[in-house]
């Protein structure tokens, strides 16, 4: 029987977010993290997480002796509160400037195990080819949490299309813009959302994910692409705090390090989503 559940729940909104963390207090566990004898369930992004971590469980996690579960989820939310409450035992979908920003505002105790991969992150167009051929005035759609929303702008300062703050760090928005020789318009979406935005905007970074879900291939499509180079951007599997000795973790961590999930990785993928390790 396939263990992948997909959760569709990219329309998730504030009032969703709050019914999730008052969910949190009930002091319900399931088996998915206070049994460390039961499977191991992992909430994931469906490309590339899930896709990675079904490898895993296709390929070497019976060998291992770990019996690993895939729960996948669309929005960048509920892997976390599912994962503070018990209801999965761990996720695989973020980097670390998000997660800070996450547990902050949310008050989640979430930590990473081990970091995996990058998604670089791209400027994408059907209305130009180039970046230069964008016209004063475009419209550009940019994630809305703030993290990816300060990597949006930073990737479009790196290419010279704006020039933000001095110092400005994983905060910033349209308003830390100083310099904005195109006259560009940003367009705040849910991140899921930006791909579909597409064809009523000149433009929109996308996060390589939903990039690649989308039929898009960042290392071919895209106008702007995200440097690798020591970029804070990993992508990592990470658990609630506590949980970081699970034997079911320790193993998961070690496979998804392994020689076969970065030929996995790299044959996949082919530069659009890049090993870490």
């Amino acid at each position: 029987m396939r263990n992948t559940a997909k959760i569709t729940t990219a329309a998730l909104v504030t009032g969703a977010l709050t019914l999730a963390l008052t969910a949190c207090g009930s002091g319900k566990d399931s088996s998915a993290s206070s049994d460390s004898k039961g499977p191991l369930v992992v909430a994931a992004s469906p490309t590339p997480h899930a896709e990675i971590l079904n490898f895993v469980r296709d390929n070497l996690a019976k060998k291992a002796g770990l019996d690993l579960e895939v729960k996948e989820f669309t929005d960048y939310v509920t892997p976390n509160t599912a994962t503070e409450d018990g209801s999965v035992g761990a996720n695989y979908f973020q980097n670390q400037p998000y997660l800070d920003d996450f547990n902050k505002k949310n008050g989640t105790h979430i930590v990473p195990v081990v970091t995996v991969h990058l998604e670089p992150l791209g400027l994408y167009s059907h209305k130009v080819k180039k970046v230069d051929e964008l016209k004063k005035g475009a419209t550009v759609a940019v994630p809305n949490d703030t993290v990816n929303e300060a990597r949006a702008l930073k990737l479009l300062a790196a290419d010279g299309l704006i020039t933000l703050k001095d110092g400005v760090g994983t905060e910033a928005t349209p308003k830390d813009i100083v310099k904005n020789p195109k006259d560009l318009t940003f367009k705040e979406l849910e991140a899921a959302q930006t791909p579909r935005a597409l064809d009523d905007v000149d433009a929109a970074v996308i996060n390589g994910n939903y990039a690649i879900s989308s039929g898009l291939k960042p290392a071919e499509d895209a106008l702007v692409l995200e440097s690798a180079d020591n970029s804070p951007y990993g992508n990592f599997l990470a658990v609630k705090k506590g949980n970081e000795n699970d034997p079911r973790v320790k193993k998961l961590a070690k496979l998804l390090t392994s020689p076969e999930v970065k030929k996995f990785i790299e044959d996949k993928y082919q530069g659009s989503v890049i090993p870490s390790f």
